[in-house]
């Protein structure tokens, strides 16, 4: 266990991450037996609960961090290179300080910000073509047929797996004809990438599943989805990989000793980056 806490490098002393995970798996698991109604209202207010017991918890420091902003927009922006049109309708779910959705605003028509609650910085000044839509997480009141692009980075593990269905039938929904599902997530070969990975080798914390290329492929088929492309994304480096090579590469971490792919996948595959057309 100590070796690791180790090699992650951590600054938080062992204490304080056993904790932090105590306190997320607790919530996850009442996330896990939850109903689809009780889910929605555990979810509004898990991360509060979490950080009010969990002080030191990383994301507390960059919550209002303006650079921090500002470099995550950058980066999520590499993933939307060729995708923009000064035409197009962009939705963003789990979009957190809407950092991201305020700076394509500059690139598209209309943005939509969509989340179970506003955390956007109240601060940040808002454009025109911005909106914010709060919903229950499955119900969006927008039009159907009427969105070019959908977005979302690190959103689709923290669904249960049993809403994730419905989440990509409503972005089939959402989508017009030929629109794209942009989405990055945990390659969950070398994951779990929640704080239980400190502990565990599978996901406990608000990491609910952790997905694959060939997964998501599948259910994206499954839902009407037309085609879908890879991209080997990290710390701001982007580029496509045709879809044999994710396969065979992805198919080459599943097999390899647990610890072993733990240490090294995430160089071979760093994440479930895709897009999705209907």
């Amino acid at each position: 266990m100590l070796g690791r806490y180790k090699k992650l490098r951590t600054q938080r002393t062992m204490e304080q991450l056993r904790h932090h995970y105590e306190v997320e798996k607790g919530i996850a698991d009442r996330l896990r037996r939850s109903s689809r109604e009780e889910r929605t209202e555990i979810t509004k207010t898990m991360y509060d609960e979490l950080f009010s017991q969990v002080p030191d918890h990383p994301r507390l420091t960059e919550r209002h961090d303006p650079k921090h902003a500002e470099i995550y927009a950058s980066r999520q922006l590499l993933l939307l290179k060729h995708c923009l049109k000064p035409e197009h309708s962009f939705v963003e779910f789990g979009p957190g300080s809407c950092a991201l959705s305020i700076a394509v605003c500059s690139k598209v028509k209309s943005v939509y910000a969509v989340d179970i609650v506003e955390k956007s910085n109240p601060g940040v000044e808002k454009p025109d073509n911005f909106n914010f839509i709060v919903y229950d997480s499955m119900n969006l009141e927008l039009p159907d047929n009427s969105i070019d692009v959908v977005f979302s980075n690190q959103m689709i593990e923290h669904l249960h797996p049993d809403d994730t269905v419905e989440h990509f039938r409503l972005v089939h929904r959402l989508l017009k004809p030929g629109g794209i599902y942009v989405f990055c997530t945990p390659q969950k070969y070398s994951g779990p990438f929640d704080v239980s990975r400190y502990f565990s080798d599978v996901p406990q914390g608000f990491h609910l599943r952790e997905w694959s290329f060939r997964e998501l492929a599948e259910l994206a088929k499954s839902l009407g989805f037309s085609r879908w492309q890879g991209r080997w994304y990290t710390s701001g480096i982007c580029f496509w990989l045709p879809k044999r090579l994710i396969l065979a590469f992805e198919r080459l971490i599943s097999i390899l000793p647990v610890k072993v792919r733990q240490r090294y996948g995430r160089y071979i595959l760093p994440s479930v980056t895709m897009i999705v057309q209907k």
